[in-house]
Order: C-alpha cells, then structure tokens, then sequence
C-alpha cells in the first residue's frame, strides 16, 4: 500500500507549477481536459479516455453554437389581397412568433428587415455544473477507502453574443424567401484543478476569444393553403458552413431543415405548429416546435413557445468507473460520451411592440428546460424589424 501511495505522491508532485495556455476555444478545450499532469500509472488509457473527454465537451459545445434555432426571419405583418375590395389587408392582428414559423406568408412585394442580439451564458454540461469545480473529469479511489484520494476536475466559463440579421421578400402570396446571417462572438476561460489527498494543485489554465460570421441560413417558406382563419405549409432552410469550425464558429458542412407548417389564426389569439427534421451539419435531429401568440391590443402581442429537438450525434457524457490496470485495489473514474441521443427542449417568452408604422421591436428570453447538451438557464434577446 505504501509503495503505491508513493507512486501517486510522485505524480502529485510534478503538478506544482500550472500551465496555461491563450489560443482558440478549440485548443483551450483540448489543453484544459487532455492536460495530464498527474499520471495514474496507465498513460495511454487515461490520455484515451481524457481524449473522449475533450471530443464530447467540444462537440457539445459545437453543436450547442452552430445548430442552434435561429429566429423566424419572417415578418411580423402579415397581408394578403382580399378579392372583393382588391386590397391588401392584415391576416391577423398578432405580430407572430420568436422560433416557431407561422404558416402564413408575408405577402406578394413585401419586404421584411431586421436584427436580434442574444447574450448567453452556460453553465452546466448534461447536469454538471461547469463553473464551481464539482465536474470531475478523472479520480482514482481505493476499494477499501470511502472516497477517492486523486480527483482532477474543470472549470469552464462560456459565454456568446450573438447579432443576427435577417430579412425575407414576398415573391408571391404563397411563396416567401429569406436569409440570416449570424454574427457571433465567443468567449471561453477555464482551468484544471487536481486534489490529492486534501492538496489542491492548478494543473492548467487558459482563456481564448472567437468571433466572426457562423453559419448562414436560407430559407423558403410555401403556403400551401392560406385563409384568413389559418394556413398549412412547408419550409426548407440550407446552412451554409460559412462559420470557422476551429473557432467552434460553424458545423464544418451544410446542413437542410425541412419543416410542415400549421395556423390557426384568430382576431387575437394565434396557435402556431411546426415539425420536421435535419440532415447534415453538426447532427441529424428530428425537430417540432408549438406557440400560441396572444394580440394583447392593436400595438401588443404576447408569445409563449415550446421547442424540443432530438440530436442523433450528440451524446451525454458519463462517469464510468474501472479497476486500474496496474495496481490492484484501484479504481479509477473518467468521463467518457454515453449511447443515447440527447434531447434538447426550450421555452420561449416574450412581446412584440408595434412602436410605430411597420417597426416592431421585439424583447424575448428563451428559457432551457431538462439538462441534456450544454445548457444556459436563459438566454435574453432583443430584436427589431421592419416591413417596407
């Protein structure tokens, strides 16, 4: 027992001075986890399995940034010509919805622009909290002690601002386009904490800043039938992997959403539904959203939605436990991507104000719900647009 004491001893000493490191959040994600500045006597096992480690973290992080809901691009105002007086009039006193496409179509010749800012900041990763310590990425214990006498852990502080602009173009009553480009700024810190027999070592450290264009959203979106009570369509959108994979800026490849739309639209109250799927991209996911949208007065509407997503190429990291391969009575802990698909749902709240002439300026928050992928408890948005 002594003798493998002091082989861990050894390893805890060689932590004493940290390392740190400033380069892109891709790096610092690999510095932080594959560092391994205390060795459990089974280098390459462990370096594999912190590899896993470091190959979940990013890809969570990844497809978190780059396949995220980008809001409707759609226009707030929806008209369409009325036979009889051979004008154009409002289909609906509601200024619609944040994520959840409307059926309806903005309109033949209407031109709709605008942009939204979200800040946002993570906290936990598929339930583990990420900014106080306790995500233990490798331990070691003893099978006759109580508690593990080598625990490495991380700590990671994520944050984004994102700037979106969007717009989208009437080609005819039933056919609509539009586009988003998203302008995201990125920024990740963290270190690498080992405790060893109540000695706490920083093993590593390091921060790195991101920023540039991600990945850009085309859409078309078809009416198929379009009345004054309601609209049933489809809706395709193309991301384009114009964002820097390295910086975790953008999926690597292009990725199509394909959706089935459904209104019900009323003088004030609205009820919204979508469904559909993903090819491509950072992940495979089937998606569905709902909203209800509520014409407080003429100027004022309020939204509540519901967003779930099944991510077939996002997986959960778990903590598996393994007898040590060269000393025995040691267990040894690590964090390594789990089998099952992770399922990532929201809730979005938030009014639309009709400030003046066409000029809607909408505030939202979009709130995560469950603890799968990384997750930030809200995210606020503030956005604008104007129909011409």
């Amino acid at each position: 027992m002594r003798r493998r004491l002091f082989i861990f001893v050894l390893a805890a000493a060689g932590i004493a001075a940290p390392a740190s490191a400033q380069t892109t959040p891709n790096d610092i994600i690999s510095f932080l986890v594959t560092n391994q500045a205390v060795s459990t006597g089974d280098f390459q096992k462990d370096q594999a399995a912190a590899a896993a480690t470091r190959d979940t973290i990013a890809r969570a992080l990844l497809i978190n940034l780059t396949s995220a809901p980008i809001g409707t691009s759609s226009s707030g105002f929806v008209y369409r010509l009325d036979p009889e007086l051979g004008t154009m009039t409002r289909v609906s006193q509601s200024f619609g919805t944040f994520f959840v496409e409307r059926a309806a179509t903005g309109g033949r010749g209407h031109l709709s622009l605008g942009a939204s800012a979200t800040h946002a900041s993570y906290d936990q990763l598929d339930g583990l909290h990420l900014d106080d310590g306790t995500l233990v990425t490798t331990a070691n214990q003893f099978t006759d002690e109580a508690a593990p006498f080598d625990v490495e852990s991380l700590t990671l502080r994520i944050r984004t601002n994102t700037l979106t602009v969007f717009g989208s173009y009437g080609i005819t009553d039933r056919l609509e386009l539009g586009a988003a480009l998203p302008l995201v700024q990125l920024h990740i810190e963290g270190s690498r904490t080992n405790v060893y027999r109540g000695q706490t070592f920083v093993q590593a450290s390091g921060s790195a800043d991101a920023s540039g264009i991600a990945d850009v959203a085309i859409r078309a979106k078809y009416a198929i039938v379009n009345t004054r009570q309601g609209a049933f369509g489809v809706a395709t959108e193309v991301r384009l992997p114009t964002g820097n994979e390295d910086d975790l800026l953008g999926a690597g490849r292009s990725a199509v959403r394909v959706l089935a739309l459904g209104s019900a639209e009323g003088p004030r109250l609205s009820v919204h539904g979508n469904a559909g799927f993903v090819r491509g991209g950072a992940s495979d996911e089937i998606t569905a959203g709902g909203a209800v949208t509520v014409a407080l007065s003429p100027r004022v509407t309020a939204s509540g939605e519901t967003l779930v997503r099944r991510l077939s190429d996002l997986h959960g990291i778990v903590p598996v436990s393994q007898p040590h391969p060269t000393i025995v009575g040691v267990e040894t802990l690590r964090l390594l991507p789990g089998d099952n698909a992770s399922m990532l749902s929201s809730l979005v709240t938030g009014v639309k104000w009709n400030v003046a002439g066409t000029l809607v300026v909408s505030g939202q928050v979009q709130w995560r719900l469950g603890h799968d992928g990384l997750t930030a408890p809200w995210a606020p948005s503030l956005s604008f647009d104007y129909l011409f």
